[in-house]
């Protein structure tokens, strides 16, 4: 789908990357971003959220220099989709929600290549002219990486997602080309 210097960004396959989803949601390091660490996946859990859904998320893997180390989604904003009801209305708004699952390749820059090489694709291949996301106020790094990648903090969502066994604040992140 998308192949930018050494990142590959891929539709999920079923049969090949359950593998590397359930071992990143074992992962304390990174439930405690994602999902949240009294959140541990079995192999029927990540087969309910990830395959066969009928919906309209774009699921992915994403490969770095050959190897998975992450998965990322992009899904249009509706009612079916989102919590964000200012923009069920809006054309072209799109979700992004993404984790690397190797903590190896946290803190190299890879998850701004990641997402800004999406973003281009969005924004280029599929005529997506808004992107939101809503990174947990407390999660400093993605957050920085989506303001290098282009997104600007709108607003914090109050007690938008609970994580953890509590209601957490998140940013309202948006970009517009």
């Amino acid at each position: 789908m998308i192949h930018q210097k050494e990142v590959v960004i891929r539709e999920l396959k079923q049969g090949e990357d359950e593998k590397h989803l359930l071992k990143w949601l074992s992962d304390p390091k990174v439930l405690e971003f994602y999902e949240g660490r009294d959140s541990r996946f079995t192999g029927e859990d990540i087969n309910r959220k990830f395959f066969n859904r009928g919906d309209e998320v774009c699921r992915c893997m994403v490969v770095y220099q050959g190897k998975n180390i992450g998965y990322i989604q992009y899904y249009p904003i509706n009612n079916a989709t989102s919590t964000l009801a200012e923009y069920f209305e809006m054309e072209g708004v799109y979700g992004l929600d993404q984790f690397i699952g190797d903590s190896d390749y946290w803190n190299k820059g890879i998850g701004t290549l990641i997402i800004s090489s999406l973003v281009n694709y969005l924004i280029t291949q599929k005529g997506i002219n808004r992107l939101v996301m809503d990174p947990m106020t407390s999660n400093g790094r993605a957050i920085k990486c989506y303001e290098k990648c282009g997104f600007n903090k709108v607003r914090v969502l109050h007690e938008h997602i609970l994580h953890e066994g509590q209601y957490r604040d998140c940013w309202l992140m948006e970009l517009t080309s």
